[in-house]
Parts: structure tokens; C-alpha cells; sequence
């Protein structure tokens, strides 16, 4: 499944990660360097799946969390209107 960006979100990459701003709410949604890659291999069209699969490459002492943690993103991205499949 293909995510895009709500056509109401903008997306900053930042030093430290990534912000997006709802501009119909006015709020701001920080992400750290991880769900900057997260958010963006979605968008790349990539899966949670793989996702998870290289973060567990590039942090191995996370590996047994980090595909809970690309879905739970991808449902928060959802349930607040950011990202459209």
C-alpha cells in the first residue's frame, strides 16, 4: 500500500529528524531521525516491514521493537489525518 502526504501537510527535514504541519489544524509534528526514515520510506513506497528491516540493520539493540514501533507511527500519521494510503 502507497502512503502520500495529506495535501494539507508540509514536510521539513531537519538536522535532527523531520516536522510536518497540518496547516488546517496549525499544528506541528516533530519526528527524530527514525521516524524521519520511517515516514519517509512510506512515502518512498516501502512497507512497515521493510522499514523495520534495516532499522534492525542499522540498530541492532532495538531490533525487538522497531517494527512495533514503524506501525504504531504509521497509525498516529494516520489517526491524525497526515498521511493518506
Amino acid at each position: 500500500m502507497a502512503f502520500t502526504l495529506a495535501p494539507h501537510v508540509s514536510s521539513v527535514r531537519t538536522p535532527g529528524g523531520m516536522v510536518l504541519l497540518n496547516a488546517r489544524t496549525g499544528r506541528y509534528w516533530q519526528m527524530n531521525a527514525t521516524g524521519a526514515f520511517v515516514l519517509e520510506h512510506l512515502l518512498a513506497g516501502g512497507t512497515c516491514a521493510s522499514a523495520a528491516d534495516e532499522l534492525r540493520s542499522r540498530h541492532p539493540s532495538a531490533a525487538d521493537r522497531v517494527a512495533a514501533d514503524a506501525v504504531a507511527l504509521l497509525e498516529s500519521l494516520k489517526s491524525a489525518k497526515l498521511v493518506t494510503s
